[in-house]
């Protein structure tokens, strides 16, 4: 029995001995955590979207705590959650205007196919084959890519084939716009209510031929705002936000119904 003892008692001795490095070490060695991240955290979303530029929201608490993002890089927090992780962070608060997405092309069923496509039900896809099945090469090709790309459900596909932007649960992330292969998914202010939506550069004899509804540079709405706020360039209407009144007088002049408003 005794020939068992010192092994036992050695190896009981090495174990004690072990669990006292151990536990001098975790406390020598420990990671002290900034408190405030906790806190942050729980002011955060939590949607975990990326839009930020981090991994997810717990990256993007522990970098506004060391001071390596800043707060409006989060597209989804709302202003009295960005005005706690202020004080909670001790800064002052200054948040870029908040932004929502606008569709560029409401052609869908009006706007001519050159080709039936069978292929995988992706837009990215389809525009690698010969540019997509759209006469319009501006024309939104349907297959719901921007709507798939969405992590908030903001977006449905309409029975004409073009993308629903439901701007109360837009938050302005910019996810659709990246997966869109043709742009024709923009981010402008969420105070502007009226925005254009066609993206076409081709001339109006193109256009015409191609799409019942696309801009054909005609100008009405150019000569109807009263504060010059849209100009055509490049044959098409463009708004510039900071002038534009949202008085509505464009959309009551475009002869093609191609600029929307949105209360």
């Amino acid at each position: 029995m005794t020939q068992f003892l010192a092994p036992i008692l050695t190896l009981t001795g090495l174990g004690l001995l072990f669990a006292l490095v151990l536990t001098f070490a975790s406390k020598k060695f420990a990671l002290v955590q900034d408190p405030r991240i906790r806190e942050v955290m729980e002011k955060l979303p939590g949607a975990n979207c990326g839009s930020c530029g981090m991994a997810g929201c717990a990256r993007f608490a522990e970098a506004l705590a060391k001071g390596e993002a800043a707060l409006d890089n989060c597209k989804v927090c709302s202003e009295e959650a960005a005005s706690e992780i202020a004080g909670i962070l001790g800064f002052e608060l200054s948040l870029s205007e908040k932004k929502v997405v606008s569709l560029r092309c409401h052609g869908g069923k009006k706007a001519g196919d050159k080709f039936i496509y069978q292929g995988l039900k992706d837009c990215q896809a389809a525009a690698q084959l010969l540019g997509g099945q759209k006469l319009c090469s501006y024309a939104c090709l349907g297959f719901a890519n921007c709507q798939r790309a969405c992590p908030f459900g903001a977006i449905r596909m309409s029975a004409e084939g073009l993308p629903v932007i439901d701007i109360e649960l837009c938050t302005g992330c910019g996810k659709c716009v990246q997966a869109c292969p043709r742009d024709l998914l923009v981010l402008i202010p969420r105070r502007g209510k009226v925005y254009v939506g066609c993206s076409s550069r081709d001339p109006a004899k193109v256009v015409a031929r191609v799409c019942e509804v696309g801009c054909i540079v005609c100008k009405k709405c150019e000569q109807a705002c009263p504060v010059e706020a849209i100009k055509v360039v490049e044959n098409l209407a463009v708004i510039d936000y900071d002038k534009c009144t949202s008085c509505g007088e464009c959309i009551k002049a475009c002869p093609r119904k191609i600029i929307f408003g949105r209360k």
